[in-house]
């Protein structure tokens, strides 16, 4: 029986595939990752009988980056990276992918990729074929046994429908995605790298992680502070409006429009005041009706829903494609990344329609609308990627939850694209003053269409327009001069800014929200009310910086000239290295004339930031002047020493104070200890061995509790007491900050066991358990709350094992606000050694015993 290996690419979407193509008969279990299970099921490919195997990815199983000795800031030019040497990494190397793939493999006849249809997945698609190939039954000669699913809904019709009719997977696509990540992380690094060394080594209140560039980053940026620039140039200038109020037939009041609109000289306006002012009669000149129509909305593509989520719904862009990718997954919607907005000739509108016919919020609607019978959908864009976004099944509120608002709004939107056109009738009758002009216009809704689901694009109610023909006279009640200002334009919404991005060809459906996310992020803006951006001092001197020095870096065109170059390459009709090497050079002669022109940029810089040394206030002493470093607090947290001129990188997203104006035995600096949170993790760092390890065992990014001195009340070698029993490398160390609520904490991942909760004292020995290799520790009890027995206070056990001091452990995750950047050791230190001593794993027992502590 041959085997056929198929591949998705979320493990939840590898579940909804595996129930649907076994029709529920299948085996699952989880796979040797731990993360991505595998299902099993008997049936027939190709017309023989098969055994299938459905697993997945978690999302790219490679990233693209330098190799190992570009990545050192401080000793690699950044324009050496336009040439640098690169390769594919895994993209999490916890869970091995390429390991768990090849395994599961071993053996197959046939793959199957089920990955998202689009560019990226087709490129996650070639990573599979990479990772899986050389371990699969190869075909003799030409017979094809790669195939590639293409599909846009996950419903049964869809899916086996895709298991029918598959292809073989793209290359021209993938080589597109491959060409925009080189470029992207050559182009990116090397501006992000030289900026912030630069700014940040001269500024203290930049108050952001990175200065980064990026060729769709920093265009979209510039939209925001184009804007920004228009406002704080905008001159307001002063108008007069005529504003006569007349009675109608009916009894009702209202204010006539007048048809000069506005005039910017008072005295010419007070002239038509006078003129007007003269009769306290309106003669009605012209009454005309005319019935007008408001289109039903064409089909839903990614960019007009992020749009609508931001403008109405209130969420973020990517918050947004968050839920619609999970309404996917779930079933509940087609696939929500695609710029077509045109249903196919073949689309089942009246089946997708009819799905929505029980719904007890628009049921009704629904029934009505299929019996009157549906509208033919107007015609929209079709770009041949994937049908318009449209609901696959009927849910609820309860059974949706935060998903509900989205899925809401796709399915009214797609009821609207089959309802008949707004229909209403507008009334304009024109008035003669003294011989000016003026009007009155009214709305009569004759039939609401689309806009009786689609409500908040109704026609407002008005009143109905009075029986009223020419040569009427309404008498005047008053006349008023009305004076105004010329308004500045409001900052970008998200939406507008979506529409900008779409116009201009910055990034792609997928990688729109990505984009806003990055600015928001790197504090170059921020959200306002109504989600509108608003460009922070780093992001205007940024951009006005790039003005200065070449404008192309930061206007659209460039980008999108690169895009139509990438999109030629997924067509096969340009050469993937060809294009590659054209746009590298031209950012390389870019970048090589920034940074030759760079004192330009900084002269902004100067005038809106503080320099390092006037920022921040004293904490710890240096340990090669003695003086004073003063720490910043603004991201990245650091010390700077004014009187030597250097500045240490801190660990971030934590608290950072004086630790008890102890130092360093190696090189004399103050110790500092950061401190997560409340109930997290803390630990003591010596801001010298942080940025410039003392052992060749460490690496950069190292606090006291990796450190290997081995005599240093502080280091790892002091205080490691055994292996961690969650992570592949990490160190369980005493916290001797932490009494009297005792604890050891992981160096590495955010594991803490609390332990001996009021001892006196808690301390290591100098023996290790003869059952787990954990260092033995010595504890001194609080005579009140003493668990020993006979009158003692001291107990020397370990903390695994003894059957005293292992009820009294429990473990739990500390409360982390971000992962620490460049904290924690590489692999090839191996498991640690504490006090000369090797380190083993609890013992499984007493792991689960452990773990009853977790929460």
């Amino acid at each position: 029986m041959k085997t056929v290996f198929m591949v998705a690419e979320k493990p939840s979407l590898a579940l909804s595939l595996a129930k649907i193509l076994s029709n529920g008969s299948l085996n699952s279990k989880k796979g040797s990752n731990g993360a991505c299970s595998v299902h099993e099921y008997t049936g027939t490919f190709r017309g023989q009988s098969a055994r299938f195997k459905m697993t997945s990815v978690c999302g790219h199983v490679f990233g693209l980056d330098f190799t190992a000795k570009y990545n050192d800031w401080n000793r690699v030019d950044p324009a050496e990276l336009f040439s640098a040497t690169t390769e594919k990494k895994e993209s999490t190397p916890k869970l091995r992918m390429p390991v768990f793939l090849s395994q599961e493999a071993r053996g197959a006849d046939y793959l199957v990729l089920w990955l998202d249809c689009d560019k990226e997945g087709e490129n996650i698609c070639f990573e599979v074929i990479d990772a899986v190939d050389r371990v699969m039954n190869k075909p003799q000669g030409n017979e094809q046994y790669i195939y590639r699913a293409r599909f846009s809904a996950i419903t049964d019709k869809d899916i086996k429908g895709a298991m029918t009719t598959l292809v073989a997977p793209n290359k021209n696509e993938s080589l597109a995605v491959d060409a925009r990540q080189e470029l992207d992380l050559r182009i990116g690094c090397a501006f992000t790298r030289f900026q912030t060394k630069f700014f940040q080594g001269k500024y203290g209140n930049l108050d952001s992680s990175l200065i980064s560039y990026g060729p769709c980053q920093t265009p979209t940026l510039g939209f925001c502070v184009d804007r920004h620039d228009q406002i704080q140039s905008f001159i307001p200038e002063t108008y007069w409006v005529l504003q006569p109020q007349v009675t109608l037939p009916n009894g009702n009041v209202v204010t006539l429009d007048w048809e000069r609109v506005r005039i910017f000289d008072k005295d010419v306006a007070q002239l038509f005041l006078n003129k007007v002012k003269t009769t306290n009669k309106a003669i009605v000149t012209d009454v005309s009706k005319k019935e007008k129509v408001k289109q039903r909305p064409i089909a839903l593509n990614t960019v007009e829903l992020m749009r609508v989520a931001s403008a109405t719904l209130g969420l973020s862009p990517q918050s947004a494609m968050v839920v619609a990718e999970r309404l996917y997954t779930q079933g509940y919607i087609s696939y929500p990344r695609t710029e077509t907005t045109s249903y196919p000739e073949n689309f089942d509108l009246n089946g997708t329609l009819r799905q929505q016919s029980s719904s007890p919020y628009w049921g009704k609607y629904v029934r009505d609308l299929l019996a009157q019978g549906i509208h033919k959908p107007r015609k929209g864009n079709d770009v041949g990627d994937h049908p318009p976004i449209t609901p696959m099944r009927t849910a609820t509120e309860s059974e949706l939850g935060e998903g509900w608002r989205i899925y809401e709004y796709i399915v009214k939107h797609f009821i609207g694209t089959l309802s008949p056109d707004c229909r209403y009738l507008q009334t304009t009758i024109s008035f003669d003053i003294a011989d000016e002009k003026f009007t009155l216009v009214g709305k009569e809704l004759i039939a609401p269409g689309f806009t009786a689901i689609m409500t908040w694009q109704a026609i407002p109610a008005e009143e109905s327009m009075p029986q009223i023909g020419k040569g009427d006279v309404c008498p005047i009640q008053e006349v008023k001069l009305v004076e105004r200002q010329t308004c500045a334009p409001d900052y970008l919404t998200e939406s507008e800014l979506i529409t900008l991005m779409e116009k201009h060809c910055i990034g792609t459906d997928a990688s729109i929200p990505v984009h806003i996310n990055n600015i928001c992020v790197r504090n170059y803006v921020t959200v306002g009310n109504g989600r509108r951006l608003i460009p922070t001092p780093l992001g205007i001197m940024l951009v006005h910086g790039y003005q200065r020095t070449d404008a192309e870096l930061v206007l659209p065109h460039m980008r999108a000239a690169v895009e139509k170059q990438l999109n030629l390459i997924a067509q096969g009709k340009a050469d993937h290295q060809a294009v590659l090497l054209h746009a590298v050079t031209i950012f390389k002669l870019k970048f090589h004339y920034f940074v030759q022109q760079i004192q330009r940029v900084d002269e902004l810089f100067e005038v809106t930031f503080t320099s390092l040394a006037e920022t921040g206030k004293p904490l710890s002493r240096c340990g090669k002047c003695r003086r004073f470093m003063k720490f910043i607090q603004a991201k990245p947290s650091r010390l700077h020493c004014a009187q030597c001129d250097e500045t240490y990188n801190l660990p971030q997203n934590g608290n950072i104070k004086l630790y008890k104006e102890l130092a360093c035995p190696l090189d004399d600096f103050e110790l500092v200890l950061w401190t997560s949170g409340s109930k997290g993790k803390c630990y003591p760092v010596c801001p010298y061995c942080y940025n410039y390890p003392p052992f060749k065992d460490m690496r950069k990014g190292m606090a006291c509790n990796e450190c290997t001195h081995p005599t240093c009340t502080y280091s790892l070698s002091m205080n490691g007491v055994a292996s961690c029993m969650e992570c592949e490398s990490g160190v369980l160390n005493l916290d001797q900050t932490s009494g009297p609520k005792w604890k050891l904490a992981c160096n590495k991942c955010n594991v803490v066991i609390a332990c001996f909760e009021d001892a006196y004292k808690v301390g290591l020995a100098d023996s290790d358990c003869e059952k787990c290799d954990a260092t033995m520790m010595t504890i001194d009890f609080n005579k009140l709350k003493n668990p020993l027995e006979d009158g003692q206070t001291q107990h020397t056990g370990c903390v695994f094992c003894d059957p005293i001091l292992a009820p009294l452990t429990g473990l739990r995750h500390a409360r982390m606000t971000a992962r620490r950047p460049g904290g924690g050791g590489g692999r090839g230190r191996g498991r640690g050694r504490g006090r000369g001593r090797g380190r083993g794993k609890p013992p499984k027992d007493k792991m689960s015993q452990l773990a009853a502590y977790f929460v």
